[in-house]
């Protein structure tokens, strides 16, 4: 197996591709490229990657044989993430629903556009302690702008929530109160290989503020030329997730302890249900 990650879609290095690019590059996590508006080529799957990367890149890339194929990989150890936005699960063209993939993710996929915009924003909140989502500042939460609507399967486990925020001002200051409360980051295995489910996108815009998370900025530069610059916890929770979805470190599947009710809610801007 090969250890590397092979990423596809966010149209290109140049384009949304330039985030997860730069987090990996600064990660020092070997990659391999494939743009949304290419079509995969069946010698990807012959040897199989650590981990493969669908981040808004359609289903019409791939031939039927050859989401059989990817998830057979999965089945014997590979890992599989697939990040939020329009041409990821249902979205706009990602259109997911009913193909060999969608049976390895942990989460159950809508038959119709499955896209949910924030213009108040969605604050992103931890559900559960994970390798994941550990050592990081759940307690001053990110927010994000948007993600598709997903649902867990039974044997799933879900690390984050989103509480969509509503905020109103009745001239003696701003009212918030949530709109839902949504799963965001869904995490299980497809017989070997371990499979993740990121509901919201790792670039702009749907990523909102929290490609800025973290009080120190990372200026990395990108292979095409330029550069971007984010968030030290935006990147360490996408190292993270990476890491542990293609198992390139020896971390446990979960922790045994679950998180406090308490914890889980702290720092939610909420303060009732709409």
């Amino acid at each position: 197996m090969k250890q590397r990650v092979c990423y596809l879609g966010d149209d290109d290095l140049s384009a949304a591709g330039a985030y997860l690019a730069g987090v990996m590059g600064y990660a020092g996590l070997p990659y391999d490229y494939i743009p949304s508006r290419h079509r995969v080529k069946s010698e990807i799957l012959d040897e199989p990657y650590s981990l493969y990367i669908l981040s808004d890149y359609p289903s019409a890339g791939f031939t039927v044989a050859q989401m059989q194929r990817l998830v057979e990989n999965v089945a014997n150890g590979s890992g599989l993430l697939m990040i939020g936005g329009w041409e990821s699960y249902f979205g706009r063209v990602g259109e997911y629903n009913g193909r060999p993939i969608a049976d390895a993710l942990p989460v159950y996929l809508t038959n119709s556009d499955d896209r949910v915009n924030c213009p108040q924003g969605c604050y992103v909140r931890q559900a559960c302690r994970h390798p994941i989502t550990e050592g990081l500042p759940w307690r001053t939460p990110p927010v994000i702008a948007g993600f598709n609507r997903i649902t867990p399967r039974p044997d799933a486990k879900v690390l984050l929530v989103g509480d969509r925020v509503w905020v109103t001002d009745n001239g003696k200051g701003l009212q918030f109160s949530s709109v839902d409360d949504v799963p965001l980051l869904v995490v299980g295995k497809h017989e070997q290989g371990r499979v993740a489910a990121l509901a919201f996108d790792v670039a702009p815009h749907w990523i909102g503020g929290m490609v800025d998370w973290g009080t120190r900025r990372i200026v990395q530069q990108i292979p095409v030329g330029g550069f971007v610059e984010i968030g030290e916890d935006y990147a360490r929770f996408f190292r993270q997730l990476i890491v542990w979805t293609g198992k390139f470190e020896d971390l446990p599947e979960s922790f045994t302890e679950e998180l406090p009710r308490s914890e889980s809610r702290t720092a939610s801007p909420a303060t009732s249900d709409r």
